[in-house]
């Protein structure tokens, strides 16, 4: 596996935006609206990125928003076999979020690690 993105839980992705890209030249290389959220991909310099995500409607998001506050919302990891990232994970005890799948942005597949067997880190596998 190998780091794939940051996700940032924000209620400005325009202002973040241009803040990363002026400090850390990350332009955007990838932005759609996506499950009740404005999603905005910026592309770091060794290929990894920061996701922005802003909700546009009530939602994970939203909700994450309100209980936390704007911050780091989970850290995604690239696999190029999914479905086996998750049976290790299952084989170790860790609680998954997801038991399979499922879409994520961009049209990558994603699924989710629960924090509370991963150090209070909310993990994200993700395959493109």
């Amino acid at each position: 596996m190998r780091f794939d993105h940051v996700g940032v839980a924000t209620r400005d992705a325009a202002g973040l935006t241009e803040l990363f890209d002026g400090l850390l030249d990350a332009p955007v290389a990838h932005e759609e609206t996506f499950d009740g959220m404005s999603v905005v991909f910026l592309e770091l310099d060794d290929g990894g990125y920061f996701e922005l995500l802003e909700p546009t409607e009530g939602g994970a998001i939203a909700d994450y928003l309100d209980r936390e506050g704007p911050g780091i919302h989970h850290v995604a990891l690239a696999t190029d076999d999914i479905a086996g990232a998750l049976d290790r994970a299952r084989d170790r005890g860790i609680d998954l979020v997801d038991e399979t799948p499922r879409p994520g942005a961009w049209g990558h597949e994603v699924a989710f690690l629960h924090p509370r067997s991963t150090g209070g880190i909310l993990v994200e596998f993700v395959e493109h």
